[in-house]
């Protein structure tokens, strides 16, 4: 089931790339990750009232927990919303590739967690075809500026890190729904505040897809994609589950194709097939 579930939250947040890219054309990002936060908040507030959202707080908890919803998604959002505007959404896709490398070493570093050499070898691969997949970066009408573009998304996958490695920490004492509501919390008033600065712009208009698409982000997303990951890593090694990130790039590529008309070529599925393959690689049992 955690590999179920893992696979489930990585094509919704390929779907995310997709989602962002377009209602980025009718609402400003800063007003779109708030009502991202605020649509998920409310939509936990019935299960928080009703006893459903478990958690054991032991004191100093706070620091990590504020650690936890500032890596993501305020500073996470932050970074990839304005990713978004400068590059493709299939390439902001290919660079989620280097998160589970950083999860690897970061889950070596701090949770030592040893890491077989199969669960490497399968990093590796999965991480040569992501590569092999983001060899076209051309600027485009949808991409002007690919290179910073991709660069802040990369922080975007830091500050990911940052967060998995926390919510496994804390995810003996807190349920997958609390620790998806102390992010949607903290998201929620962080852009708040955000929307009273002048970088804040309301919108004008509501347009009635487009608000759906963000009801979507909020409801879907939000609540189902981190509720499902925080469920999988609190059951498998980090690393393990890290290698599942690699199906991001593949599933953005593929929808990015179907739905937004980027590229696909036939060079692009073999090396989708090497993602595959290394993740499979990666979660393997060993003889």
């Amino acid at each position: 089931m955690p590999y179920l579930a893992l696979t489930l939250a990585m094509f919704l947040w390929s779907s995310a790339f997709i989602v962002l890219k377009y209602v980025f054309q009718f609402y400003h990002p800063l007003a779109v990750l708030f009502a991202r936060m605020a649509v998920a908040t409310l939509c936990l507030l019935p299960l928080a009232m009703g006893g459903r959202i478990s958690w054991h707080y032991r004191k100093g908890d706070w620091r990590w927990l504020l650690a936890m919803g500032l890596a993501e998604p305020c500073l996470y959002f932050l970074f990839e919303a304005n990713a978004l505007t400068l590059t493709s959404a299939s390439q902001a896709g290919v660079i989620t590739a280097t998160l589970p490398m950083l999860m690897a070493i970061g889950a070596s570093l701090f949770l030592h967690e040893r890491q077989p050499r199969q669960v490497w070898l399968g990093i590796a691969l999965s991480f040569a075809g992501v590569i092999w997949l983001s060899m076209d970066s051309r600027a485009g009408p949808g991409a002007p500026n690919p290179s910073l573009g991709n660069a802040l998304e990369f922080c975007a996958m830091v500050c990911a890190c940052g967060y998995v490695l926390i919510a496994k920490r804390m995810s003996a004492r807190y349920s997958p729904l609390a620790i998806t509501g102390i992010q949607t919390l903290t998201g929620c008033v962080w852009f708040g505040l955000a929307m009273l600065t002048p970088w804040g712009v309301w919108p004008d208009t509501l347009y009635l897809i487009p608000s759906l698409w963000v009801l979507y982000l909020g409801a879907v997303i939000t609540l189902g994609a981190y509720g499902l990951y925080t469920w999988a890593v609190s059951r498998i090694p980090v690393a393990k589950a890290g290698a599942f990130n690699n199906l991001i790039p593949v599933f953005t590529v593929l929808l990015a194709w179907l739905l937004l008309n980027e590229r696909f070529e036939a060079w692009q599925a073999a090396a989708g097939a090497l993602v595959f393959a290394g993740v499979w690689l990666s979660q393997r049992r060993q003889g």
